[in-house]
């Protein structure tokens, strides 16, 4: 009698990882605990002995590494595996070395899709709702702690089946394709317009410098006193707006990934240009 999943035990393994993956990072195996920990419902339905049960275990609590959510997809995928498997229709080696493959185009989705677009832009409507109104400033908070876990789980459940349903020749077919390439490309694009976005409504940084005088008005014969006849901030912005905004995310970018510098450093950076462009600032009347 051929072996099935049934679907509690679906739901149980989708379960197991969307709880626990967060739960299990350590460098030994990364996410290899979490991994076990949603195969146990599968393997312990589909394997009869306990010596079975044992060596299944086995080959999912070793190194894996994927993106939470969109790495779901993975799980289902090696739960039709291990189906086939208890079957005798594949072998183990086969479910670890696609297991292995799928680190890969599943952590480069994920990223891009989840982690650099879809909560980017969660999260700027969010402040932009808490930023509308002082009495309503509670909302856009509110609306990030409802909207994120329950899309979390709408994805990655739906993605968890997705992956079961089509299994590896649908996996296969969506990375030689060209699919997976272009995915991962627009996904990029937009995470960066994005990011671009984030950058010049939340990053401030102003050139606190311009010239005040007092200006006599020959048509009037009257002295204007603190006119101001020239504002640094104000050229900038009118050359090329958000450009220091801009600057800074680059510089910080710059010395994060190329100089690695850590982000303590980096805030120690960005406290001490604070601190000399307010005083700046005050030196030359900008915050009088």
């Amino acid at each position: 009698m051929e072996k099935r999943i049934s679907k509690k035990t679906l739901k149980k393994s989708f379960l197991h990882w969307f709880f626990f993956n967060g739960c299990s990072q350590q460098a030994e195996s990364m996410l290899g605990m979490a991994f076990g920990q949603s195969m146990a419902p599968v393997i312990d339905e589909l394997y009869d002995t306990k010596e079975e049960k044992s060596e299944a275990l086995k080959r999912h609590i070793t190194l894996y590494n994927s993106e939470s959510q969109v790495g779901s997809i993975v799980n289902g995928v090696v739960c039709g595996l291990e189906e086939a498997n208890a079957n005798g229709n594949g072998t183990p080696e086969l479910i670890s070395s696609v297991k292995v493959a799928l680190i890969g185009p599943s952590s480069a989705i994920g990223d891009s899709l989840w982690v650099a677009t879809i909560i980017p832009i969660l999260l700027t409507i969010a402040l932009s709702i808490s930023q509308t109104s002082d009495n309503l400033s509670w909302l856009g908070a509110a609306l990030y702690m409802v909207v994120y876990p329950v899309g979390t789980f709408l994805l990655s459940w739906y993605l968890f089946k997705l992956g079961y349903r089509s299994g590896l020749e649908g996996m296969q077919t969506f990375m030689s394709d060209g699919t997976l390439e272009k995915l991962t490309k627009a996904m990029t694009v937009l995470g960066l317009i994005v990011v671009g976005a984030l950058t010049a409504s939340f990053v401030v940084m102003v050139m606190p410098i311009q010239i005040v005088r007092d200006i006599y008005d020959a048509t009037q014969g009257i002295t204007i006193e603190n006119q101001v006849i020239f504002n640094a901030d104000t050229m900038l912005n009118n050359i090329f707006p958000k450009l220091l905004p801009l600057g800074l995310t680059l510089s910080v970018y710059y010395l994060y990934a190329k100089k690695k510098w850590s982000p303590l450093k980096l805030m120690g950076l960005i406290l001490f240009l604070a601190a000399i462009l307010t005083a700046l600032g005050y030196l030359t009347g900008f915050y009088a």
